[in-house]
């Protein structure tokens, strides 16, 4: 009730004035009135939308790499508030419009002195449009008409409503036409000056100031006078009216001018075509790189200069990742050796295509056994010939080396060790590893892939092996790769231990190695760092990755086509280049190398098996190791076994005689060694016989079966069928083995004889019996074909 009253009492007052005062109530209700229209029809007509800006990639700096074009096939960049320079805002605003920051939109007296001008002179020679309203005009171009005009007014006003005078004037400066499909005077100063507007010199303001006056006649690179002509005039206006100083102008009139159109920045094509279909969502006009254009450019340069060297060998490109391992930002990304070689497909982006790694998964298999316990550098694994269900790797040299040491058979790249390891470890938790790490083909084909994986049976990008290879130089931490300026590492996964890591870095660091590029270290530096070369089945991808404290690098080189190279290896022609690039980004690295961590530790083992020593080890070498995670076993690499005096009979503590024996020492050789010993002649110590009237019948250490493979399908042509080979596997102290065939007796051997047999069609069960009366059984499926 009180506030009723009170509004009552007020609009009784505003009528007793109203009447004492008619011509001011005429003009406060006439205000309202057009407050009222305006509403409404700002209501009715809101602004237009702004238009499309193209999308521009800057690099770590903000310096423009690359430009694309709007959806309407303009250059029109958006210029940004800190790039209208205040030379460049004093010139604009002087020339288009004095009172800019004084009106709402439109200017009274500036349309009261053109009107004047328009009717003594009987003729347009005067506009009076604002800056406002010529924003209004390019936001909504109409014929030039009273009534557009009284429109653009209308939208003049709406826009100072709406934005401030700063983004008004970004808006005109964004718009203006340049000739062509220029718009803008970030396109125009891009085009014709290659530099962003905050760099343009006085006399380049006023050329750009002219042009869009005349964008049809004053054409940059055809009519250049002209457009001197109209920037000379337009400074001796300045000069007259005192805005610049005598010197600045008669230095801007003395500048040649000599622009012509040119292209937008072309700079990291591959990456700002990644950015701009990853990250150029809907009204962002421009994604800040993480890109050092400096190193970028380096890159891309020796790159091309390399593959250029390589043509002749059938190698036609190349492809480099550089992470800086401190930010985990990418600092150059080449795709391939020439964007613009079309007959070499290289507008193909090199670093993100799919292809097989070779064997550049092996170290983080190998710090992943470290952290399991499975291995430390110095543990002796076997190289020797293996089969998994069909599945028999081989060796990059068709050889096998026997027994290597974990270091050795990574730095030499084995192939057997590796596959020998990942099945010790389980192929679905090295899945899940890589996964971690976010390898998307590998996690997309998790269900297919086996042992085969780590040789480079899967698919992978350089992007992702040079990012896993970061994990090592970050003390086991992985980080997914910034592409984008203000984006930041969301999270650290701790994936390996800072001992795995520093283990695999000082075996990685070694240069005595097979995929040491020959003779580089004779003609050029050689750079402090970690790498590991891979070449992928039939020689079709080469792969050399590398880290020091300060960056990863990846290389990639091959052929976009998948073609064999005879000639391709990742130690040959992928290394060269990946040191040519350290060399080039961290020539004097200042950065200590990498320091022993507080988890990893040293011990004595035996160097016979990388084990803790025992009472019979004499090789004795220093090992690192993990405490608590390394095994501790001791050394079992002898045993001591009672035999005859004459030393041809062995005994086991049941049939051991009270007297009349002795006891010596012998190594133990596991039957594969044993084979491999064999296969090559290489003499050793057996264990004698077992004792033939030892009635003890043994359930470990029975026949392995290695041909033929358990549940395999055999196909044998009708027309030349051949025989399958028989062969096992034994203890030491087995002499004889007696083949079965579907329960039926076959044939006697010796251990290490093959035999053949030729076998029926259909299902067959081959058992192998050894002469201490152990059995193993396999079954095989037999198929005739007609061939």
């Amino acid at each position: 009730m009180e506030i009723k009253t009170s509004i009552q009492k007020y609009w009784n007052k505003i009528k007793v004035w109203g009447a004492k005062r008619p011509k001011l109530r005429f003009g406060i209700l006439t205000l309202l009135s057009l407050v009222v229209i305006f509403i409404i029809l700002n209501w009715c007509f809101p602004l237009p939308a702004k238009p499309g800006y193209s999308l521009i990639i800057t690099d770590s700096k903000d310096q423009v790499m690359h430009a694309y074009l709007t959806k309407d096939e303009q250059w029109r960049m958006e210029t940004e508030l800190e790039e209208i320079s205040p030379l460049l805002k004093k010139a604009i605003i002087e020339k288009e419009d004095k009172y800019f920051y004084y009106h709402i939109g439109v200017n009274p007296i500036a349309i009261g002195r053109a009107a004047i001008k328009n009717i003594l002179r009987g003729r347009r020679t005067s506009g009076a449009s604002t800056i406002t309203m010529q924003v209004a005009k390019l936001l909504q171009p109409k014929k030039r008409t009273w009534g557009n005009k009284f429109i653009e007014a209308f939208r003049a006003i709406q826009l100072e409503l709406t934005y401030s005078k700063d983004e008004i004037l970004q808006m005109y400066l964004s718009m203006l036409p340049y000739g062509g499909n220029i718009q803008g005077v970030k396109s125009a100063a891009w085009m014709y000056f290659n530099k962003d507007p905050d760099h343009l010199s006085l006399a380049e303001i006023a050329a750009l100031s002219v042009i869009p006056n005349r964008p049809s006649q004053l054409i940059v690179g055809k009519t250049n006078d002209k457009i001197v002509e109209y920037r000379n005039k337009l400074l001796q206006e300045f000069l007259a009216e005192k805005i610049f100083t005598e010197k600045e102008i008669q230095d801007a009139i003395e500048e040649p001018f000599e622009a012509k159109r040119n292209t937008t920045p072309r700079l990291a094509p591959h990456l700002s075509y990644k950015l701009m279909k990853s990250y150029g969502v809907a009204g962002k006009n421009k994604i800040q790189s993480t890109i050092d254009l400096n190193t970028q450019l380096k890159s891309e340069q020796l790159v091309k200069d390399y593959i250029r060297a390589l043509k002749f060998r059938g190698v036609n490109n190349a492809a480099a990742v550089i992470i800086n391992n401190k930010t985990h930002k990418v600092v150059s990304y080449v795709g391939s050796a020439d964007f613009y070689g079309l007959e070499d497909a290289g507008q193909v982006n090199g670093a993100k295509a799919i292809r097989q790694p070779g064997s550049t998964l092996k170290p983080f298999l190998y710090a992943l056994c470290i952290d399991e316990g499975i291995i430390t550098p110095k543990r002796i694994i076997t190289d020797i010939n293996v089969n998994y269900s069909g599945y028999s790797p081989e060796n990059f040299d068709k050889q096998f080396d026997g027994y290597v040491t974990a270091e050795n058979a990574l730095s030499r790249s084995l192939n057997i060790p590796a596959v020998k390891l990942l099945n010790q470890y389980g192929v679905k938790p090295f899945i899940a590893q890589l996964a971690e790490c976010d390898f998307v083909q590998i996690k997309k084909d998790q269900n297919k892939l086996g042992l085969s994986t780590i040789l480079g049976g899967c698919g992978t990008s350089l992007e992702e092996l040079t990012a896993l290879f970061s994990v090592f130089a970050n003390e086991g931490r992985y980080a997914k790769p910034i592409y984008i300026a203000a984006d930041s590492v969301r999270m650290k996964k701790n994936i390996l231990s800072k001992a795995s890591a520093f283990m695999i870095t000082e075996i990685l660091t070694k240069v005595n190695r097979p995929d040491f590029p020959i003779s580089w270290q004779s003609t050029e530096k050689m750079p402090q760092i970690a790498w590991k070369t891979g070449t992928s089945y039939g020689r079709r991808d080469g792969w050399s990755i590398g880290y020091n404290k300060s960056y990863t690098i990846g290389v990639w080189v091959g052929n976009f086509s998948g073609s064999s190279i005879p000639d391709l290896s990742g130690a040959e022609m992928a290394t060269p280049l990946l040191f040519k690039l350290f060399n080039s980004v961290d020539y004097n690295s200042m950065d200590n190398w990498f320091e022993q961590p507080d988890d990893c530790d040293i011990r004595m083992v035996c160097g016979e098996t990388g084990m803790v020593p025992s009472s019979f080890c004499t090789n004795i070498v220093t090992d690192y190791f993990i405490p608590v995670i390394s095994d501790n076993k001791y050394c079992n690499n002898m045993q001591e076994i009672p035999v005859s005096i004459d030393g041809k009979t062995s005994y086991c503590v049941q049939c051991k005689p009270e007297n009349g024996y002795k006891t010596k020492w012998f190594k133990v050789i596991s039957p594969e060694m044993q084979d491999y010993y064999d296969e090559r002649k290489i003499p050793y110590e057996r264990i004698p016989t077992h004792n033939p009237n030892c009635e003890v019948v043994y359930k470990e250490q029975g026949p392995k079966i290695t041909s033929p493979s358990h549940g395999a399908d055999y196909y044998i042509s009708t027309i030349s069928p051949e025989p399958i080979a028989l062969k096992c596997l034994t203890a030491m102290d087995v002499a004889k083995v007696y083949w079965y065939i579907n329960d039926k007796f076959y044939k006697t051997a010796n251990t290490n004889e093959k035999i053949f047999f030729m076998p029926d069609a259909g299902p067959i069960k081959i058992s192998c019996t050894d002469d201490k009366g152990r059995t193993k059984n396999i079954r095989i499926n037999v198929h005739k074909v007609n061939m």
